[in-house]
């Protein structure tokens, strides 16, 4: 089955650009001001005005009011919704935009009770647990805790880098990954050697 890898913490043209061109499927925009990776809704409605067709933006929120939202998809070329925070499945619903819902790995989380709550998202990505901190940790969890029957539909995230993701994708077979830190110089910004590494070593898990 075909990995489909979105690239998030999207800050500058240069890096969606060249995402794009050594493969991601997706980019993803953090609109939650306290992550280092947060990106102004003006920069955010540039870059995906110049995007090309079939590449899928989406917007990451964490616990945002309706009218910041609203605003994002008012403004920036946005196609679809990703909530990192404690947001109920009403919550993320009435938007117009399919969704995804993040879910932290902590001890004791009933994957199959989850996927029935969010029974409406277009996925579930799967993140590490670190206390309060929201998302973007660099940290793996343990894949076993998966599901085999939810494998192939979520979106498998938390601290996937070059190193690991070959084996990531082998094991578990998920429907996407998701990588923000794991192919970064410094926060926000992109190596575009790890990037093409990155995709790389999914392709090769594929086989």
């Amino acid at each position: 089955m075909h990995c489909r890898i979105k690239i998030c913490g999207i800050t500058n043209l240069e890096d969606a650009k060249a995402a794009i061109e050594l493969g991601a499927d997706a980019l993803g925009f953090v609109f939650y001001p306290p992550s280092p990776r947060h990106i102004e809704l003006q920069m955010a409605a540039e870059i995906s005005h110049q995007l090309p067709p079939f590449i899928s933006t989406t917007a990451l929120f964490v616990d945002a009011s309706r009218q910041q939202i609203e605003m994002v998809l008012n403004t920036a070329r946005m196609d679809c919704l990703q909530f990192h925070g404690n947001e109920s499945a009403a919550d993320c619903e009435g938007y117009n935009r399919p969704w995804i819902k993040a879910l932290r790995m902590k001890a004791g989380i009933n994957l199959i009770e989850q996927h029935q709550i969010y029974s409406n998202a277009s996925a579930l990505l799967l993140d590490t647990y670190v206390k309060g901190i929201a998302g973007g940790t660099g940290e793996k969890f343990q894949w076993q805790l998966i599901p085999e029957n939810l494998r192939s539909e979520i979106i498998l995230a938390g601290g996937l880098t070059v190193e690991n993701v070959y084996q990531a994708v082998k094991t578990v077979k998920p429907w996407a990954v998701d990588v923000s830190g794991g192919v970064e110089k410094e926060k926000g910004m992109k190596d575009h050697v790890k990037i093409a590494q990155f995709i790389k070593e999914v392709r090769a898990g594929e086989s």
